[in-house]
């Protein structure tokens, strides 16, 4: 679950990372109380105003300004509150700006220079540890740093069954070039910072940048978060965090009735049981000469009533040219499964204008071809991988 740069803020504060302080804003009646409350809380001079989209580059499609005074900052907010911001992470048409945050502003002038850096916390699932990833070139895209200058991206890994280490997080501010005040409050930051994205469940927590103030502060000014789904039952308040209207609309309506199911871009739509069979049947797909449209796990489960819902998800998709069904019978049936699928065809057989291809295998699966084979519905059975292959390579003709 993604959440918006102030909802993870929030989290960060609560669990002691200083972050760059700010209020969200829907309405632009609320931009005189927010910039006085903010003007007496940080007693800060110009605001930071950020649009609130799920998508980074915001600042290159003109979702991020610095107001010098009130007008400034009404100006700004009314011009990005409403607009449709386009950067290289949202789709063609953009993303509609709702929210806004101003924010205090913290590159102020000090005895020392101010210095951004990048650090994210995440898990390396090829070590099984969580993995603190940081650079000394904060604020650019970490992406262009990684190709062009990748000895300048650095890597702390952490046991999770030890935790992060005092050695490891001096490490860190060593790296990074600090010393003095700039040096502790760096140690403290990451240790604060690794701290929340264990508390919070996170998958990804990634501060970018990370500011060194002209007086020695380090706090995040940015910050991206994604909470693993599979952990919110663990934490109830933070369903409340979830902004459907930033999430694609098939995927919110699969969740909603218990479907694993992840858009894709491709033209072969895909109805699995069980993960793994799903990432193989997205390899024959492509190896077929397709591309997969979707990934949809139906999990054990796949009466007519399910199979009715998934064609209806994968369907909604134009360019779909064929859906590709390809499920193992363990613990259900084929035959069952294949009766489903026929129920579900008939109740929707008008919305149904590609090929449906279907591989059963296991418990009845010779039964299930019977049913489908008998059907006389536009539904075709494989029983083999290259049968599958065969049926892709007719429906991309």
């Amino acid at each position: 679950m993604n959440l918006h740069e102030y909802q993870a803020k929030e989290l960060l504060s609560l669990n002691g990372v200083p972050t760059q302080r700010g209020k969200m804003v829907s309405n632009i009646n609320e931009i005189d109380a927010t910039a006085n409350q903010l003007k007496n809380d940080t007693s800060t001079e110009f605001f930071v105003v950020k649009a609130q989209i799920h998508a980074g580059g915001r600042g290159k499609g003109g979702g991020v300004k610095v107001a010098k005074n009130l007008t400034e900052l009404k100006d700004y907010s009314s011009s990005i509150l409403g607009m449709m911001l386009k950067t290289p992470q949202t789709p063609k048409e953009g993303k509609l700006v709702k929210k806004i945050l101003i924010a205090e502003d913290v590159y102020y002038t000090g005895p020392s220079r101010h210095s951004e850096f990048y650090v994210s916390v995440l898990l390396n699932r090829s070590t099984s540890k969580v993995m603190i990833m940081y650079s000394t070139e904060g604020g650019v895209d970490i992406e262009s740093v990684a190709e062009n200058t990748p000895h300048l991206i650095f890597y702390e890994e952490v046991d999770p069954s030890v935790g992060l280490m005092p050695n490891q997080a001096r490490k860190v501010a060593f790296n990074l070039g600090l010393s003095g005040d700039s040096y502790k409050n760096m140690v403290r930051f990451i240790f604060s910072l690794y701290t929340a994205y264990v508390k919070c469940d996170a998958s990804l927590l990634e501060i970018n940048p990370v500011l060194k103030t002209s007086d020695n502060k380090i706090i995040a000014v940015d910050a991206k978060m994604v909470l693993d789904d599979n952990a919110i039952f663990r934490h109830k308040s933070f369903k409340d965090l979830r902004d459907e209207s930033e999430e694609n609309p098939v995927e919110t309506q699969a969740r909603t009735v218990g479907l694993n199911y992840v858009d894709l871009d491709g033209n072969i739509g895909c109805m699995v049981n069980g993960a793994g069979l799903a990432m193989a049947t997205m390899d024959l797909i492509k190896q077929s000469g397709g591309e997969p449209a979707n990934f949809l796990d139906v999990g054990g489960t796949a009466d007519a009533d399910r199979v009715e819902v998934a064609f209806n998800l994968i369907l909604q998709d134009p360019k779909v040219k064929a859906v590709l069904v390809n499920i193992f019978g363990g613990i259900v049936r084929c035959d069952r499964v294949a009766n489903g699928i026929v129920q579900a065809y008939k109740n929707m057989k008008d919305k149904i204008q590609v090929p449906i291809i279907v591989r059963l295998q296991g418990t009845n699966s010779i039964e299930a071809k019977k049913i489908i084979d008998s059907s006389g519905l536009h539904i075709y059975s494989a029983t083999s991988f290259s049968d599958l292959t065969d049926r892709i390579k007719e429906a991309l003709i």
